[in-house]
């Protein structure tokens, strides 16, 4: 009888890990920031829905209204996260309006619930495509929360993509398919030409003033510059020329001088430009999104 009580004891805990294990993580981003109680909220109604969940935070510190830096840190994170993560990602100026609420599936297996406004840009290209779905509010809504029309990342958002982490719906339970598109953000993609490198500032390491731009390290390669050579920088606002100049290309901020610039690969391997123990951004007036792109060529010293 013990032997049996045994079993059935072992049985059932196993039987609870596995249920506990087909909880996917679930990712919230927003511009919210933490001085008041909405990603508390958020949460609130991911608990609400399964308080086995693992519930973390990309960041909630997206510029307000940014949208292309939540499609940059998005697609910065995602990459790392196990497939099956459920990303929700609330930047959403347009909230209320007759913009799409949807749910992105990658070819990487990641989710992502978010109002498809451009946020999936940089995702859709890097991690690709493999169905997306517009979330059926009839059936995917906090109850009650008809009323509201400004809190979608409540209400919608974190609801729909708790139930998709939590199981309680499948990702064909979302909503009905619509087509493999997403809207775009426009921006220079890192091309080579004529020995010259174009590309686009999409972000910057805010806490130093780093510029980081999404130039490959396979295509500055293309540059033929080695460790210790020279680069030209030309850096663009839109059309307006706002830094020229020429860095050293190293391997660390010190290779170069307290307060003088340099050119680096950073952690994602794309080429970025800073100053040791300095801020490149605040010197030289320079910062980051769609309407920001970079001119590399080789130069002499």
């Amino acid at each position: 009888m013990r032997a049996l009580n045994f079993l059935f004891v072992a049985g059932f805990l196993f039987a609870g890990s596995l249920a506990l294990g087909q909880h996917r993580p679930l990712v919230f981003q927003s511009d919210f920031g933490l001085k008041d109680g909405a990603v508390g909220a958020m949460k609130g109604v991911a608990i609400s829905v399964s308080d086995d969940l693992r519930i973390f935070d990309l960041t909630h510190e997206i510029p307000a209204y940014n949208i292309w830096e939540a499609a940059y840190r998005l697609n910065q994170a995602a990459p790392y996260w196990p497939k099956g993560t459920v990303f929700v990602s609330i930047v959403d100026p347009g909230v209320g309006s007759d913009r799409k609420s949807v749910v992105l599936k990658t070819k990487t297996g990641h989710f992502v619930v978010t109002p498809d406004n451009g946020t999936l840009t940089l995702v859709a290209e890097s991690l690709g495509i493999e169905e997306v779905r517009e979330i059926d509010e009839a059936k995917n809504r906090l109850k009650d929360s008809n009323q509201s029309y400004t809190f979608h990342g409540r209400d919608v958002y974190a609801y729909t993509g708790a139930r998709l982490a939590a199981g309680v719906i499948t990702f064909e339970e979302v909503g009905p398919k619509l087509s493999n598109d997403v809207v775009r953000v426009a921006y220079q993609k890192p091309v080579y030409a004529n020995g010259e490198i174009r590309g686009n500032i999409p972000v910057l390491d805010i806490q130093y003033g780093n510029v980081w731009t999404n130039i490959d390290g396979a295509t500055f390669e293309k540059l033929g510059v080695k460790k210790g050579g020279w680069i030209g920088v030309e850096v663009y606002n839109d059309k307006r020329l706002v830094y020229e100049g020429k860095v050293p290309f190293v391997n660390t901020f010190s290779g170069v001088r307290e307060g003088e610039p340099l050119g680096y690969l950073n952690s994602l391997l794309n080429f970025s430009l800073g100053i040791n123990l300095g801020s490149f951004s605040d010197k030289y007036k320079v910062f980051s999104g769609p309407e920001w792109s970079v001119v590399l060529r080789a130069a002499k010293p």
